[in-house]
């Protein structure tokens, strides 16, 4: 068995599952998943969030899968009876994007669903994440990069009841540059957009958790809808609630019921590691505890 400081892991995303009493966690688990070719994705579990059984092949590709590198970001989302896999792929010629996959068990293994991408072909886009709203409709919440756009956003797309397809076109939620505290990556000039996720206070104020990039060191900011709708508007928290060189989080309660923020530091390559940090609720708003 691992301890978190012995799984080399980015973009980590925690699945608990009740009935086994097991937490799952999956990431970007390749060892080098900026120039090599994509291996797939690893799942690690665990009874008690220390000790971690693993890992395990969640999803490896087919000799015809269209994307051979940036595997990236896997999240795992129960829905209907099933549990769809959000991740990032990449392929010579094709934009980068969000395709859905899917299996029957949390451990896999993960089989396509959605044909291809369901971010938009021309897009260079990442970091897709499920939303399903309060009428019982299912969102994307995706990235479009700076790497082609400058100033990065946070776009969203309704998605079919099946989650196999992108219906109708995605509305702009807001941009890096909306932050105050985000500031463009050095030697680039480009605002950074990472890692979406929604979370619902107890109370029905709808939070975003986003990352970016502030004193050149990724950081992990929150937004909140006005609305309390995915649409918006958005209010941006004028600092990030993490700034030392980590992001790309996600929200999860213990079976214990303790509010968790899993995200990875520090955001360099091999030494990124999965971080867990207790949250609470003040106010309509998420602090340290």
């Amino acid at each position: 068995m691992l301890t978190k400081d012995q799984i080399q892991m980015r973009d980590p995303f925690v699945l608990p599952i009740a009935e086994e009493g097991n937490y799952y966690l999956y990431g970007s688990t390749d060892k080098d998943i900026w120039r090599s070719k994509g291996v797939g994705f690893d799942v690690y579990k665990s009874k008690d969030l220390e000790l971690w059984d693993g890992p395990y092949p969640a999803f490896r590709p087919e000799a015809d899968f269209w994307a051979d590198r940036n595997f990236w970001a896997p999240e795992v989302h129960a829905y209907k009876g099933r549990y769809y896999m959000f991740a990032t792929f990449k392929a010579e010629g094709k934009c980068r994007g969000t395709q859905i996959l899917a299996a029957d068990h949390p451990q896999g293994p993960f089989l396509p669903h959605s044909d291809g991408p369901v971010t938009p072909s021309e897009w260079e886009c990442l970091d897709g994440t499920l939303y399903v709203d309060e009428s019982g409709q299912p969102w994307m919440i995706f990235c479009h990069e700076h790497v082609q756009i400058v100033n990065g956003t946070i776009c969203a797309v309704q998605l079919s009841d099946e989650l196999d397809r992108a219906v109708g076109e995605p509305v702009l939620l807001f941009s890096a540059r909306d932050a105050k505290w985000v500031e463009a990556v050095k030697n680039r000039g480009s605002y950074v957009t990472d890692g979406p996720f929604l979370y619902r206070t107890e109370s029905g104020t709808l939070l975003m958790l986003w990352s970016s990039f502030r004193n050149n060191q990724y950081a992990q900011g929150i937004a909140t809808s006005l609305s309390g709708e995915i649409t918006g508007p958005w209010q941006q928290e004028e600092e990030p609630i993490f700034a030392s060189d980590g992001g790309h989080g996600m929200i999860f309660r213990t079976f214990e019921g303790k509010i968790l923020l899993a995200l990875h530091t520090p955001n360099r390559t091999p030494e990124e590691r999965p971080l867990f940090i207790e949250l609470e609720e003040a106010n309509d708003k998420l602090k340290k505890k």
